[in-house]
């Protein structure tokens, strides 16, 4: 189980008719309680699709019910009539779970401009048909992780328990645009440890930080992203805020991982540690940098172990480095030494799936870590065919 292995939650996926393909494509998660204490986190993108806006004014009284999520459809730049579907969505479940509407949280993937009457039609529809399959075994759970997808071509789901008696349980979806602001990810995360919404706020901005939010496969933002933490405390175990910001970030750091391994047409995994700067957002920065750069990403497609690209995306940044000092390591060979050639770059082994960058900028003692991806022409092929 996952999304239902903490206690107090049901979950269902249901092929509500969003899809033509006949999929499943409408989630419901319900939290029983005895609490509702909830928090969130959005994308930082100035489009932000209508469930996301409808999220901002919900989740600010710190309590959540329930999530329902589409695929299929992002209900982005649809007008009052995308907003209206939203609320009269939100509305739809708190009446069949009997709850407020302003406990409902209300999240929506799929290709931008689709949120017509069809799409209505079929969502408010499946609202009831879902809400009937709710449950929460391990089919369930995996069912609505299931109805989620989009592009992803498995679901993605962790659970982290604690020795206190305390259970932390995922999902995401996201396979494309996977850059900062959370990337093109749906995620929703239970507990039923006792944690007040100030705590849940608090860890979940700690965690996204260093684990979702470094996820950055293709440099393009989404306007739906979104990640919800619900505790129902139906455990009764009070967490240690420290035990539960470290469990919480394990459970981001695993789902991160299975978002970067999915990427659209990707060949190639990229974890790209920039060590030894002046302060961790010069260190993200770079790291970043080198995680967008086509030039590195298609040289790696390529089996070509070409370091000057590191160093050259490096170069882009405002971060504090001597260009003489910098050290480059590809897969545990030091291709550049105080920037100079080092050892010989056909010593790399690019053989295996995973590529290991270290970027040594000598300036100081923090470090940050970038997950990305290689470019393909898989990943040009399936985008440039993704609405067609």
């Amino acid at each position: 189980m996952s999304i239902t292995a903490p206690k107090g939650f049901r979950a269902a996926g249901i092929a509500a008719g969003v899809k033509s393909s006949g999929r499943r494509d409408l989630a419901l998660v319900v939290n029983d309680g005895p609490r509702t204490d909830a928090a969130a986190v959005f994308t930082s993108s100035r489009c932000p699709a209508n469930p996301v806006i409808w999220w901002k004014g919900a989740i600010t009284s710190g309590t959540a019910r329930a999530v329902i999520l589409n695929s299929g459809g992002a209900n982005c730049f649809t007008g009052p009539f995308g907003f209206e579907t939203t609320r009269m969505t939100a509305q739809a479940v708190a009446e069949h779970v009997n709850v407020s509407s302003s406990d409902v949280l209300v999240c929506s993937t799929g290709l931008i401009g689709t949120g017509g009457e069809a799409f209505r039609s079929a969502v408010l529809s499946g609202v009831p048909k879902v809400v009937e399959q709710l449950g929460n075994t391990a089919s369930h759970a995996s069912g609505a992780a299931e109805a989620i997808l989009t592009t992803d071509s498995r679901i993605k789901v962790a659970v982290r328990r604690s020795p206190a008696g305390w259970t932390i349980g995922a999902m995401a979806k996201g396979a494309g645009m996977l850059a900062p602001g959370l990337a093109t990810m749906l995620v929703v995360i239970t507990t039923d440890a006792v944690l007040t919404p100030d705590i849940l706020d608090r860890e979940l901005r700690a965690a996204t930080r260093v684990t979702l939010n470094r996820v950055d496969s293709d440099g393009c933002m989404s306007t739906n992203d979104t990640v919800a933490l619900l505790s129902s405390g139906a455990s009764g175990i009070e967490a240690g805020p420290d035990e539960f910001g470290e469990l919480l970030t394990a459970c981001c750091a695993d789902l991160a991982k299975q978002l970067q391994e999915d990427a659209e047409g990707s060949s190639y995994d990229i974890t790209i540690d920039v060590t030894h700067a002046a302060t961790e957002q010069d260190a993200e920065d770079v790291a970043r940098a080198i995680s967008r750069s086509k030039l590195f990403k298609a040289a790696i497609y390529g089996k070509d172990p070409h370091w000057g690209r590191v160093l050259a995306a490096a170069g882009t940044t405002t971060a504090t480095f001597d260009p003489a000092e910098l050290d480059v390591s590809l897969n545990g060979v030091m291709v550049c030494r105080q920037g100079t050639p080092h050892e010989r770059p056909e010593l790399v082994n690019l053989e295996s799936r995973e590529v290991h960058v270290e970027l040594c900028l000598h300036a100081g003692t923090a470090r940050a870590t970038i997950l990305t991806n290689d470019l393909t022409h898989e990943y040009v092929h399936e985008n440039s065919a993704y609405s067609s």
